[in-house]
């Protein structure tokens, strides 16, 4: 959640529209409360707010001790206490990773605890609390099923199986877990038909025991309506961008995003027109970290490549809208929420052929072969050079992001929601 990751994306936005709708939405949390019910929203929202303190070699292996004695119960239940929403806490602070939950239940290293007794027992770790709501969607696939509710999974993609040597996971309880998942849940939930069709292939679930949702932007009403000039003078003066005149890529710097064959495609051409990469180091990245620190310059002595960390949420969509392109040539995807955010702000895009992308970036972006570097360069060579070019595909990209909307989106999910109940 600090690094706005895109499952927390995706969580925070399916409940902020469903909050919007009218709906009761709870959240679920693996964060320690403490034993004291007088702070215990204090301490809850502390440790939601900053990093895990550093804990001494020793503390760590004691806790990893107690953790194991607790998961190895063959038959473990825990239970989820009630964090009090008692007004007190200043909130804004927080608004853009915890969305205003009408009730927030936590249980000390919930997911690690359930991960655990997984791994031990092959079983779903039961959870309870007091007053289960109806349905438990689970915005990721966790080995836990909440007592007195419908149980309801999302599933991303098959990452870790369609391209096993990209993630760091174990691949056999990986397998083990979504098969668990897919033979008990009351009902599975994916983001993509690429996603769907993956998914029924493997697991040979039934059709009719997975929706389709897709997923929205979460790009602010009045943030598309600012002034366009300002945001372009805030880049301008934060960074020493000016408008339209970079590439920008964002996201996590990890082998499936393919940034190594990016920068590669990039530094082939000769181009004025700066690269900015935006992200975390991710893992399995040292060619790209390689390429990215020894990157030469430009024939005016400037930077070609500029890299930033993580960038609060508001600078991040001011240098999406800014950009002169948003690059995004994955190897796979469940979704792919940066093509559809670049495209609500009209800014071009470049992205991938394959998995879900096409059916999110549709007629209005560039796409290319993820594989071939010199397929991506020549996006590139197409977006630097052809002003027409790009002003028809900021034109599309706010017409084509519509079928995405919060509105639809909604109902898409209110449909599915109201078929698991019947």
């Amino acid at each position: 959640m600090p690094n706005g990751t895109g499952v927390a994306t995706y969580g925070h936005t399916l409940a902020s529209v469903l909050l919007e709708r009218g709906h009761g939405v709870e959240g679920v949390f693996g964060i320690d409360p403490g034993q004291d019910p007088a702070v215990r929203d204090v301490l809850f929202f502390e440790t939601l707010g900053r990093p895990a303190p550093e804990r001494t070699p020793e503390q760590r292996r004691r806790e990893k001790r107690r953790l194991r004695r607790t998961a190895l119960l063959p038959f473990l239940r825990t239970r989820a206490i009630d964090i009090p929403l008692t007004g007190r806490i200043v909130q804004e602070q927080l608004a853009e990773r915890i969305p205003a939950f009408t009730r927030i239940v936590s249980k000390a290293r919930l997911f690690d605890l359930a991960h655990r007794h997984f791994a031990y027992y092959g079983r779903m770790l039961p959870l309870e609390m007091a007053d289960p709501p109806s349905i438990m969607h689970w915005t990721y696939p966790v080995p836990i099923r909440l007592a007195g509710a419908r149980n309801l999974y999302t599933l991303h993609d098959l990452v870790p199986l369609q391209l096993p040597y990209t993630t760091l996971d174990s691949k056999r309880g990986y397998r083990r877990l979504i098969a668990t998942i897919s033979a008990g849940a009351d009902h599975l939930c994916t983001v993509s038909e690429a996603s769907k069709a993956a998914i029924i292939a493997e697991f040979g679930i039934d059709p009719g025991r997975i929706t389709n949702t897709w997923q929205s932007a979460t790009v602010p009403p009045d943030f598309l309506a600012r002034d366009v000039a300002q945001d372009a003078a805030i880049i301008r003066n934060t960074f020493g961008l000016t408008f339209r005149s970079y590439f920008l890529f964002f996201g996590a710097i990890e082998p499936k995003k393919n940034v190594g064959r990016l920068l590669e495609a990039y530094l082939s051409l000769e181009t004025e027109t700066p690269l900015v990469v935006v992200g975390g180091r991710g893992w399995q990245n040292e060619d790209e970290f390689a390429l990215l620190q020894h990157a030469p310059k430009g024939p005016k002595g400037s930077e070609r490549v500029i890299r930033l960390e993580h960038l609060s949420r508001p600078l991040l969509l001011r240098l999406i809208r800014s950009a002169r392109a948003a690059l995004f040539p994955s190897l796979s995807e469940g979704f792919g929420l940066p093509i559809l955010e670049a495209m609500q702000f009209g800014t071009p895009v470049l992205t991938s052929a394959i998995s879900a992308m096409p059916e999110v970036a549709g007629d209005a972006a560039i796409l290319i072969d993820p594989y071939d570097t010199a397929d991506i360069a020549r996006g590139l060579a197409a977006l630097d050079d052809d002003a027409q070019l790009r002003a028809r595909l900021s034109a599309l990209g706010p017409k084509r992001s519509a079928f995405f909307s919060k509105d639809l989106y909604a109902d898409r999910v209110e449909a599915m929601y109201a078929g698991l109940l019947k």
